[in-house]
């Protein structure tokens, strides 16, 4: 379609897509977005014919820090969103302006060798390309203007976000969608590991491509396990709340890192490599020696495992019996678990420093009095960001709350969106 035919059909058979991409309240504020993106396009590129797209990021609902050691993880898609209008434009040339921050790269598809620096968004991006070939499939030039209101640095993987939409360009345009989901979440994966020398997993990328809420089981980590879980967020009422708390001033590789040593360490023990190769009741019989072993956090941190990957299972269980207080309340029980066991709400090095911990605190209080919701730490921890599921007449006043204790603007008000990357002209 033309410009004008992709907007008229955007504003007239749109409503149903945009609704479930944004809600109903959403969709004025979003089409504003797509309309600013079309007429960015044509700026840039001049009028071709064009197609819109749209990858959300994610949020991690439960399985905290166990897919490293092959475990179990509950995530969904957030209504925040990479967009972009986009074209095949003939060449061997892509060419990509980012809106959001302002910055503008050209790509020749016959030149997507890594780099040395191995950083930045033009390496991403030659790696999504390397990905695509890697899988034997088809790539091309293209020209693609993007915004995203995906937050950086608050635990939705806005960088998740913009790879498989790139993925959804480059499968649409030039594969006729033959690609699945997965496969975008493994060309994002290779394009961090060899382009970028980042040791990422696949749950980022898989939660934005398949949408929805989704569980993953890594026991086998080259090809996991998804499960789409049928169940309508929007009936539940309640808003997932991200609730920034501040990145503190530690440097925090080496907290990060410990958390998977110290699991496999203990797996070590059990001559296995991951704790989800090690039998549970063998774990607990042996577990005395553990200790002398791998010490008393190792051990704690394995115990979170252990019962983590349970929880995940009683979540999806919950969902799908449509019973969403024990939903709620294994949330709850995730996030105590990574407070006390896990141990990843504030870092050894600078104690004093406990953002994560008071936001925690704050946000129990609110729900306990009100009798409501679930709160836990959200991603890595040790900085950053908390999550809190909290009831849609609350809401506000829970987002009042906690901006009168950490700063206005610190929580975002979200919803789980039932689609994950996907191109709108297919459904207008």
């Amino acid at each position: 379609m033309n410009l004008l035919e992709t907007k008229y059909a955007l504003e007239n058979k749109g409503q149903e897509i945009l609704e479930k991409l944004y809600t109903k309240e959403g969709v004025k504020n979003n089409l504003k977005r797509y309309e600013d993106v079309l007429q960015g396009f044509v700026r840039e590129f001049g009028k071709k014919d064009v197609k819109l797209f749209s990858s959300p990021g994610r949020t991690e609902i439960s399985g905290n820090h166990t897919d490293h050691n092959n475990g179990k993880v509950l995530g969904g898609s957030i209504n925040l969103d990479c967009i972009a209008a986009a074209a095949n434009n003939g060449s061997n040339i892509v060419n990509i302006v980012s809106e959001s921050f302002s910055q503008k790269f050209k790509i020749d598809i016959n030149d997507i060798a890594p780099g040395m620096e191995k950083a930045g968004t033009t390496e991403l991006l030659k790696g999504i390309l390397a990905g695509f070939k890697e899988r034997k499939a088809d790539i091309g030039g293209f020209d693609a203007y993007i915004t995203s209101n995906v937050i950086s640095s608050a635990g939705v993987s806005s960088s998740a976000a913009f790879e498989t939409l790139i993925c959804q360009i480059i499968n649409t345009l030039f594969n006729d969608g033959k690609l699945s989901k997965t496969d975008y979440a493994y060309i994002g994966k290779y394009a961090e590991n060899h382009y970028w020398n980042k040791a990422s997993g696949l749950l980022d990328q898989m939660c934005c491509a398949y949408g929805g809420l989704i569980s993953i089981d890594f026991e086998n980590p080259d090809m996991p396990k998804v499960n789409e879980i049928d169940f309508d967020f929007g009936a539940a009422k309640h808003d997932l709340i991200i609730v920034q708390t501040g990145r503190g001033h530690a440097d925090l590789s080496a907290d990060y890192s410990s958390i998977p040593a110290e699991m496999k360490k203990v797996a070590e023990y059990f001559n296995k490599k991951t704790l989800s190769e090690v039998d549970e009741k063998e774990f607990y019989n042996n577990l005395p020696k553990l200790r002398e072993y791998a010490g008393d956090r190792a051990v704690l941190r394995s115990i979170h495992f252990f019962d983590e990957n349970k929880r995940v299972e009683n979540e999806v269980k919950a969902l799908i019996n449509n019973d969403f207080d024990t939903f709620l309340k294994n949330i709850t029980d995730s996030g105590n678990s990574s407070w006390k066991y896990l141990q990843n709400v504030y870092t050894n090095a600078a104690p004093n420093e406990q953002g994560i911990t008071v936001a925690l605190a704050l946000s129990e209080k609110f729900l306990k009095e009100k009798n409501v919701g679930a709160t836990r730490v959200h991603g890595g921890g040790f900085a950053g960001v908390i999550m809190a599921m909290v009831p849609e007449k609350y809401s506000d006043e829970y987002v009042a709350y906690m901006d009168k204790f950490l700063g206005e603007g610190s929580s975002y008000k979200m919803k789980i969106r039932q689609y994950g990357s996907v191109c709108l002209n297919d459904f207008i």
